[in-house]
């Protein structure tokens, strides 16, 4: 493995922890290149050994920092992970989430290596999973580790929960944390499953979108007809289906769904002024993915429309013939994978049954359409003053030497809403990774100074959330 240089500029921790946390560099690095190297594909059927493997993983990692209770429980199908360290009497008790499992790895041609022989090189760690989430899982060990290498506990109570299904719609988690509302009985939920904003500045994210995710099948008849004797006769399913895709959004870039905006919790004036502060920079962000140009909803912001706005957009269309050549058929059936991005106050499922209406409204008479939901997950919104939020900012602070900034997010992490929904917890997202770490996309990677200083904001946010009111 590359040698690893020495660490960022010294950060106000417990001196005996930052020495710990210094002498156990190159094993932290090892530790996280081993978990990576675990294809826990949620999504995959064949990879389901895998998914139990992973898990074993973190469980056996829970137990040589000592946490209690720990097990691997199964559910419908892939496990959740569970422990605890309870070990500060009558100090607020912290719900801790990370996720195991990644995304699939295709197309598998653009990786730089294997997906799955991750290395660490000119400081980034590279392969699935090491920023999407197994890098920041292994950050909350290590903290945890270097706290016991000099005879220290936490200073709150921390149960974990680590689940396999993340990427994969959340589902089992959900019935589980019903199940177990006793067990997971908190002050404040800390999920490490997002990152900092552009240019790395370090952040705390207040608002994450929820998601709708369906299926649109439009079907013909049970064979492809012969278009020279079936052309002008019937419909085209692949025609069809684009005119019901063509139907859901206008060129302004609004959803055109009966009632998708209803719920909408508008941005006031001063949350926009405070979006427009950010250090965003529209041209850098273009260049950085890079698209010919920037484009959403009339009205908004780039950084609006990217996390405080809803979207609709196709996954994925198939139909028809596809090989070398020419075919001339009418195809029997046509598909597409569709989702939504949520925002307070939408729900999944209500967004849901509008898209299944409307889409029966719009579709031609001369095809079958069958919408089907796939999973769907509920937007979250935490204030930014609430009081476990400021102290992951002083955590942040104290760590990096600047004032964190509150974003919003476009992505999603079902089990927030379950956390404030069910569990009636304030959720503090406080996660690590650098912008444009090709998270879910080929050469995924986790700068190893964010890896380093994550580690230690961990240390210091359990200080800070001592003194939290219960």
């Amino acid at each position: 493995m590359t040698e690893i240089s020495p660490a960022p500029d010294p950060t106000p921790i417990n001196p005996a922890v930052e020495a710990a946390l210094v002498a156990s560099r190159e094993a932290r690095a090892a530790s996280l290149l081993d978990f990576a190297r675990i294809p826990s594909i949620s999504a995959l059927p064949e990879h389901a050994a895998d998914m139990v493997t992973a898990a074993e993983w973190v469980a056996d990692r829970l137990r040589r920092v000592g946490a209690t209770d720990v097990e691997v429980a199964s559910t419908a199908l892939h496990p959740i992970v569970y422990g605890r360290i309870h070990e500060a009497p009558g100090a607020p008790v912290v719900l801790v989430y990370c996720h195991y499992d990644v995304q699939p790895v295709d197309p598998v041609e653009l990786w730089e290596t294997a997906p799955f022989e991750p290395f660490l090189r000119d400081g980034r760690f590279v392969g699935r999973g090491v920023a999407d989430d197994k890098g920041q899982l292994v950050m909350h060990l290590s903290a945890l580790e270097a706290l016991r290498a000099v005879g220290l506990a936490p200073a709150v109570n921390l149960t974990f929960v680590f689940e396999g299904e993340e990427e994969y719609g959340s589902d089992s988690l959900f019935g589980w944390i019903e199940a177990n509302r006793e067990r997971l009985a908190s002050d404040v939920a800390v999920i490490s499953d997002s990152g900092y904003f552009e240019g790395n500045i370090p952040a705390i994210t207040v608002g994450l979108r929820g998601i709708m995710y369906a299926q649109i099948d439009v079907e013909l008849s049970p064979v492809d007809l012969h278009s020279g004797s079936y052309g002008g006769t019937v419909d085209n399913p692949a025609i069809a289906l684009a005119r019901i895709i063509a139907a859901l959004k206008g060129p302004d870039g609004r959803v055109r769904i009966p009632g998708f905006y209803d719920d909408v919790v508008i941005l006031t004036p001063a949350e926009r002024e405070a979006m427009a502060a950010l250090p965003f920079d529209e041209e850098t962000y273009r260049t950085g993915i890079p698209v010919p140009a920037l484009v959403g909803e009339t009205g908004w912001t780039t950084l609006e429309r990217k996390g405080a706005r809803p979207t609709f957009d196709v996954n994925g269309m198939w139909s028809g013939f596809q090989g070398e050549g020419a075919k001339t058929i009418i195809p029997a059936h046509a598909h597409a994978k569709v989702s939504t991005r949520l925002v307070a106050n939408q729900d999944a499922r209500k967004v849901f049954a509008a898209l299944r209406a409307y889409v029966a409204e719009v579709a031609s008479p001369g095809v079958t359409v069958t919408t089907t939901f796939i999973h769907g997950g509920e937007p979250s919104l935490t204030p930014t003053d609430h009081p476990a939020t400021q102290a992951a900012a002083r955590a942040l602070r104290a760590v990096h030497g600047v004032d964190p900034v509150y974003i919003r997010e476009g992505g999603s992490i079902p089990v927030t809403a379950a956390f404030d929904h069910v569990l009636g917890l304030p959720v503090v997202l406080l996660g690590f990774t650098q912008p444009g770490d090709n998270a879910h996309a080929p050469n995924e990677w986790l700068d190893l100074d964010n890896f380093e200083l994550g580690t230690r904001v961990i240390v210091r946010l359990w200080d800070e959330l001592a003194d939290l009111p219960r």
